[in-house]
């Protein structure tokens, strides 16, 4: 399977309209939707914020297209068209259109909502996807260093950290991250 590998914003005119299109990895649905809220509330004076994203959680796929207003079909069935044709999963894409005065038409629609979703995912580059779980850490503040360096080495990611009598972390872990720090002495590991 193969998913983007970063998040990315990409732009460009077609007949004065301006488009934006924005891509990012995702593991949830949950996370999609907030992604997409996000754009539409950030360009909330644009024409249009028509979205697509597939994703599978807990062995339930989901694939959903909006249009947002655009003719029916002419904008998210594209940009869903995009992600199915590059084969990539787990990502959610959002295009952002400006009206500059020239109407596309249907096709001039179809492509350009395309050409966005496909500028967008090649920027954020096709790669490998790698399974991540969400685990809480808790450890002793010797082990902050050596717990860093193995979550980073490994391309995961700490979502909060808390300092107390012990560290806590919030993180997101392949299973080779996983299966590393599982192994070392005074490290506690809770799969959440």
């Amino acid at each position: 399977m193969k998913t983007i590998g970063r998040e990315c914003i990409i732009e460009f005119e077609e007949k004065k309209s301006k488009f934006i299109g924005y891509a990012k990895p995702v593991d949830s649905k949950i996370e999609a939707e907030k992604f997409i809220q996000m754009i539409k509330e950030k360009h909330y004076d644009a024409t249009h914020n028509c979205s697509a994203y597939k994703l599978t959680e807990n062995g339930q796929e989901y694939f959903k297209v909006d249009d947002n207003g655009e003719p029916k079909g002419t904008a998210g069935k594209p940009m869903g068209d995009i992600i199915t044709y590059m084969e990539v999963e787990n990502l959610v894409v959002v295009a952002t259109r400006y009206f500059g005065g020239i109407k596309l038409g249907a096709g001039g629609l179809v492509r350009a909502y395309a050409k966005t979703a496909k500028l967008a995912i090649q920027e954020a580059g096709i790669i490998d996807y790698i399974p991540k779980k969400v685990y809480l850490l808790e450890f002793s503040y010797e082990k902050v260093s050596e717990v860093e360096q193995i979550i980073y080495k490994n391309g995961d990611e700490i979502q909060e950290k808390g300092y107390n009598d012990r560290v806590l972390y919030k993180v997101t872990l392949s299973d080779s991250s996983y299966n590393e720090l599982k192994d070392k002495k005074d490290i506690m590991i809770v799969n959440i």
